[in-house]
């Protein structure tokens, strides 16, 4: 049989006994609940009290309040989710509406007593054994029976630190003290009297389904003592498809070295594992022992909570510039990891070869994408001077000339090329390209501002300590990185990058 015939084959059994505990819920509750008026949890219950209260059929109740709840949580889980559960749901509600038609009447519409007058404890107690069996059935082969599950699972979404569980049983307290609020059910002891019997089905019911979900899930350790060890952990392996521990034992009184074989296995499995080690050694010493549970991939999903940390998303910044570099991580905050070229053993110079900014801010992103496979920007930043008709521009880092970034020499220059001219106006502007999962995406950012005649303030790089901006009697380099993170060209450009990037993540 192909793994793909397993899933299948596996698919198939999983709806067979989800249908066989949904007809043993049906014959538990037509039979043994119904005829007494006794009330239960979940929506069948709340179903019951309407019915027990008005005459409107149960199952309709039932499938009405379903239907309501699956459209509205089919947005919030998925169809994928759910899908066993509307299976379980149209099954259910099939399933009671034949019951009360082939089940006998009493007068007053009800099912017929099996116990008999009188026997309301009795039949309560056979009933919630019944119903807590059915439910384990359903629960065991990863289905639901709809109802209070869809809510529980839906607060769950949104609000992981809420159970599952306190969810169920707040809701089921919430229908069986419904009961108190009908006339129909007697005098306000009469009506008590009713809500204490369904307090009383819900802990039985509930304790049914544990035990019999714990008894399913139960597990054992074995510990065996062979010198045929290797035969018999190679037949465990191969014939029982069970991991083996093997540890290194030594014997006190003997001084051998013997090696123990651990097991952990379910419980039903023990007679298949004496069985095979006696027919390969009759002589092995052997311990059983109960767990109290045990986790991981076979057994139980460790079922807590733990309290996730929002990952920061890690991202590349095609520079190794520290000054850039603290710049753009003070702007973007905790949100993101910022990874410099040298963060990713990236030592080259990358050629800045472009005619304009976004031709190098695209040249150096693209030869950080297809070298290094990783989801990267790089920006390109130059200072753009009317009176020089947009230079320095795209040269700006090399104005004066060589090869490395002069920042003195850089200004030198060009306070001299402005010496005597009126006109300073100028901008900076930023260019950053993202390239992500492959697509490339531009960001502009711009400051106006004007050159100065002579340096000013000691923070910053670059231009900074003769660049003016706009509405302000400080140079950049004066105003500090506090004010400069907020208005500059570059905390612009990266303010729009880090916009597009959390709106990626939703």
């Amino acid at each position: 049989m192909t793994i793909q015939h397993k899933m299948i084959w596996n698919e198939a059994k999983d709806y067979m006994f989800i249908a066989l505990g949904l007809f043993i819920y049906t014959i538990a509750f037509t039979v043994f609940l119904m005829p007494y008026q006794i009330v239960a949890g979940g929506v069948t219950g709340l179903s019951a009290i309407i019915y027990y209260a008005t005459g409107f059929h149960l199952e309709n109740t039932y499938i009405i309040i379903n239907g309501i709840l699956l459209i509205v949580a089919l947005k919030i889980l998925g169809v994928k989710f759910l899908m066993k559960t509307i299976f379980a749901i149209f099954t259910l509600y099939f399933m009671l509406m034949v019951a009360q038609d082939l089940i006998p009447k009493q007068e007053n519409g009800l099912p017929f007593k099996l116990m008999g007058e009188g026997q309301d404890f009795m039949s309560m107690i056979i009933g919630c054994v019944l119903t807590g069996i059915a439910l384990a059935t359903v629960f065991t082969n990863n289905g639901s029976t709809g109802g209070t599950d869809i809510i529980a699972a839906s607060v769950n979404k949104y609000h992981p630190g809420v159970s599952l569980g306190n969810v169920l049983i707040a809701a089921d307290f919430c229908i069986i003290g419904s009961c108190m609020f009908f006339p129909q059910f007697g005098t306000y002891l009469e009506r008590a009297h009713k809500v204490m019997f369904g307090f009383c089905v819900m802990a039985m019911e509930n304790y049914t389904l544990d035990y019999v979900m714990n008894a399913r899930r139960q597990s054992v350790q074995f510990m065996i003592f062979s010198k045929k060890w290797q035969e018999i952990a190679n037949a465990i392996g191969t014939q029982m498809n069970h991991g083996v521990t093997i540890l290194d034992g030594h014997g006190w009184y003997t001084g051998h070295q013997m090696k123990v074989l651990c097991i952990l296995a379910k419980k039903n499995e023990s007679i298949n594992m004496f069985r095979l080690i006696k027919m390969i050694d009759p002589n092995a010493f052997v311990s059983q022992s109960s767990v109290i549970g045990v986790y991981g991939e076979g057994f139980d999903e460790m079922r807590v909570n733990v309290k996730k940390e929002n990952k920061k998303m890690k991202i590349v910044f095609a520079t190794n510039n520290a000054n850039k570099l603290m710049e753009v991580r003070k702007i973007l905050g905790n949100q993101f990891k910022v990874l410099s070229l040298d963060d990713i053993g990236c030592h080259d110079d990358i050629p800045e070869k472009g005619q304009t900014l976004e031709d190098n801010a695209l040249l150096k992103a693209q030869y950080v994408y297809n070298k290094y496979h990783v989801d990267c920007f790089a920006d390109d930043t130059g200072l753009e001077v009317d009176a020089l008709g947009g230079a320095p521009g795209v040269y700006s880092a090399r104005y004066a000339g060589g090869a490395g970034h002069d920042s003195e020499a850089n200004m030198t220059k060009l306070l001299h090329e402005l010496k005597n001219n009126n006109n300073r106006k100028a901008r900076f502007r930023t260019i950053i390209t993202l390239i992500i999962d492959g697509k490339v995406k531009n960001f502009e950012g711009v400051v106006n501002g004007e050159i100065i005649t002579q340096r000013r303030g000691g923070q910053g790089f670059g231009y900074d300590p003769i660049f003016q901006p706009d509405g302000y009697t400080e140079t950049f380099a004066e105003l500090g990185t506090g004010i400069k993170n907020q208005i500059s060209h570059r905390a612009q450009a990266v303010a729009k990058l880090a916009k597009y990037l959390n709106e990626r993540k939703k």
